[in-house]
């Protein structure tokens, strides 16, 4: 018997086969499975170079060792404010940041002592000797919140005013300084200046407005946030180096698939460590030598040098004192700090 509706069911059984066609084609065309992303945060430009260096080229290393993970790169505080940048890896506000430790004061005391004036004299053997100290377990309390991928330095930071030269300690008296973290701040009492807190993002409208007379940041900061433009005067002294840390929100990094996380894995650490402090190294570098034919680069000498490090030293003995009075390894870490440097200058050199 024929259909009493031929041309229906034709129709039908066409729309049926153009349906499955339809389903079959989309689910070729679907990955087996979804791109994981992870949201990287900075407080620099995005037109620095580590945004290129450590962020950018970390978040290529990666992506090549897992297909299904894609690393988004969020500069300039587009992720929140630079002093939570920490607190926002571990609320999961940032998948992954990179931030100063001392800019949450007092919570990373035993990292901080990397801070401390004269331990290293590159950002490559200041951050080889922090990776060190991190992979030997003695911070593990201190960044038990978030998943650390890698730590590291810059190399010393020298002393920038925008209308006062200092050739010597008592040029400092008064003088408005930024500081960027309590323990850099106890070095600049003890020199007699004068400490004002913030972040290294806020200097540039601080000097501008004149709520500081100058500031202590490494040789290329001061060409990253610009501040050559408000200074005139540079005077060489190793300050401090500031202690960084990338790191990441551990409930992420544990979601993470077994792929993703080998290639996280594979790009932590030392390697890492390295490459973020030699970047400042190079960046200082041509930096001075800049500064050096537009402003005053002053040079203590050998008597007033003196004198500024035994300052230094006070301010150094008093923190380390101050950690031990609290019951924490102060003396012994700061002593593992330095067999670290002394390591790490014969592995680099």
């Amino acid at each position: 018997m024929e259909p009493l509706h031929p041309d229906r069911e034709t129709r039908t059984d066409m729309l049926k086969k153009l349906a499955l066609t339809v389903t079959f084609a989309l689910g070729a065309a679907a990955p087996l499975h979804a791109k994981d992303t992870l949201r990287y945060a900075h407080f620099m430009s995005a037109a620095s170079w580590q945004n290129q260096t450590i962020f950018e080229d970390w978040a290529t290393a990666v992506e090549a060792g897992a297909d299904a993970l894609d690393v988004q790169i969020f500069p300039a505080q587009t992720l929140g404010k630079a002093a939570a940048g920490y607190d926002n890896a571990v609320t999961g506000i940032a998948d992954i940041a990179w931030t100063v430790p001392g800019y949450t004061a007092g919570r990373f005391p035993l990292a901080q002592i990397m801070e401390l004036p004269g331990l290293f004299q590159t950002g490559a053997v200041g951050s080889c000797a922090f990776q060190k100290l991190f992979d030997s377990g003695a911070l593990d309390e201190e960044f038990k919140d978030t998943h650390v991928l890698f730590v590291h330095t810059h190399d010393p930071g020298h002393l920038h005013t925008a209308k006062i030269p200092v050739h010597r300690l008592e040029d400092l008296k008064g003088v408005k300084l930024r500081r960027p973290t309590q323990v850099v701040g106890g070095l600049l009492d003890e020199l007699g200046a004068e400490p004002v807190g913030m972040p290294a993002p806020n200097t540039y409208e601080a000097l501008q407005r004149g709520a500081i007379d100058g500031y202590m940041l490494p040789w290329e900061s001061v060409d990253s946030f610009r501040l050559d433009e408000l200074t005139g005067y540079h005077t060489v002294f190793g300050f401090y180096a500031l202690a960084f840390v990338t790191t990441m929100n551990k409930a992420k990094y544990e979601a993470l698939s077994p792929e993703a996380k080998k290639a996280v894995d594979d790009n932590s650490g030392m390697k890492w460590a390295v490459i973020a402090g030699k970047g400042y190294d190079e960046a200082g570098a041509k930096t001075l030598a800049r500064l050096e034919k537009e402003s005053t680069v002053i040079t203590l000498d050998e008597a007033e040098r003196a004198r500024w490090d035994a300052a230094a030293q006070r301010a150094s003995d008093a923190y380390i004192a101050e950690l031990d009075a609290r019951g924490l390894p102060g003396t012994s870490t700061y002593a593992a700090v330095k067999s670290y440097v002394s390591e790490c200058q014969a592995e680099l050199n």
